[in-house]
C-alpha cells in the first residue's frame, strides 16, 4: 500500500483529509508535506497495519490529539492523554482576557499571583506562564493523573508552575491572587454532546445536574481568596452566560462582563473583586 493509497482507504472510512495525513505523518514521523511529496511510497507492512489501527480508533470517536499524544494551544505543544480534557482553541480566549487584564488594569502588579482551577493539561496556566513571565502562576486540579500530564509540560517547556493536589481552593488555603483563572466542568448532566465525548474524563466535563455546580463553588470562595481589585474568569457553555453573570453578582463581583469565543458564542464570563 502506498501513502497515496492508504490515506485514501482513511477518507474512505470516515476520517477527513487533514486527521487521515495527521495520523499518518505521526506514524512515519513526517510533516504533512513530505506525505504529498511522497505519495507513491510503499509503505511498509507494520506501519500500514498500525495505521489501519489508529485510523479505526479515530472512526470510532477516539480524539485525534490522544492518538498522536499531542495538542497545540496558544503556540505552545502540550502532551496530553485520556487523564486530561484535550485543550480546546475556544479556550484561547480565556487566556487572552487574562493576558489583557495583566497588561492593563493589573499591570502595576510586579510578580502578579494567578491560580488555574482545574488545570488538566496546564494549558491555561502555562500559556500565561509563556505569555507573561513575571506571574507567579499555581496550578489545581483533583486528578493526580492529570497534574503528572501537567507537570511533564511544564518541565519540557520550561514553565515554573506551582501545582497543587485538591478541589478548587481546599490546596490554598490563606492564600490570595490577583487573578484566579478556570475551565470548570460544565456541560450538563442531560446534554447530548456528552455521547460524543466518551473518550475524555467525565470529571473535566460534567459536574452533574444543571453544569453549574463547579462554577457555583468557585464563585462562592472565589473573593475570599482574592485580593482587593483581583479578577475571576470563568469559561462555560455557550448558553450559560448569564446564568454566570447572575451568580458573579450576586457574589458581590463588579464590572461583570462576558468574551465570545472563536465561532462568536459567549464562551467565558468573569468580574472583578470590589477594592
Amino acid at each position: 500500500m502506498t501513502v497515496a493509497q492508504a490515506l485514501a482507504a482513511a477518507q474512505a472510512r470516515g476520517l477527513d483529509r487533514l486527521d487521515a495525513q495527521l495520523l499518518l505523518g505521526h506514524l512515519l514521523g513526517q510533516p504533512r508535506a513530505w506525505l504529498i511529496a511522497h505519495d507513491g511510497d510503499v509503505l511498509p507492512a507494520e506501519t500500514a497495519a498500525a495505521y489501519d489501527a489508529l485510523c479505526a480508533r479515530r472512526a470510532g470517536g477516539e480524539p485525534l490529539a490522544y492518538l498522536v499524544g499531542v495538542r497545540e494551544f496558544h503556540g505552545l505543544p502540550l502532551q496530553v492523554s485520556p487523564a486530561v480534557l484535550v485543550p480546546r482553541p475556544d479556550t484561547e480566549t480565556l487566556v487572552e482576557w487574562a493576558l489583557e487584564l495583566l497588561a492593563g488594569e493589573l499591570a502595576d502588579c510586579t510578580e502578579p499571583q494567578l491560580v488555574d482551577l482545574g488545570t488538566g493539561s496546564g494549558a491555561i496556566a502555562l500559556a500565561v506562564k509563556h505569555r507573561h513571565p513575571a506571574a507567579a502562576v499555581s496550578a489545581v486540579d483533583l486528578s493526580e493523573a492529570a497534574l503528572a500530564v501537567a507537570q511533564g509540560n511544564a518541565g519540557r517547556l520550561g514553565l515554573a508552575v506551582d501545582f497543587h493536589a485538591g478541589t478548587w481552593f481546599a490546596p490554598l488555603a490563606g492564600r490570595r491572587f490577583d487573578l484566579v483563572l478556570s475551565n470548570p466542568p460544565y456541560i450538563a448532566e442531560a446534554d447530548p454532546h456528552l455521547a460524543a465525548l466518551q473518550h475524555e474524563p467525565a470529571l473535566a466535563l460534567t459536574p452533574g445536574g444543571d453544569g453549574l455546580d463547579a462554577i457555583r463553588a468557585i464563585v462562592a470562595e472565589a473573593r475570599a481568596h482574592l485580593r482587593p481589585g483581583g479578577w475571576l474568569l470563568l469559561e462555560h457553555g455557550w448558553d450559560q452566560a448569564e446564568a454566570v453573570a447572575a451568580l458573579l453578582r450576586a457574589a458581590g463581583f463588579d464590572a461583570v462582563g462576558t468574551r465570545r469565543d472563536l465561532a462568536g458564542q459567549p464562551r467565558c464570563t468573569g468580574g472583578r473583586s470590589p477594592g
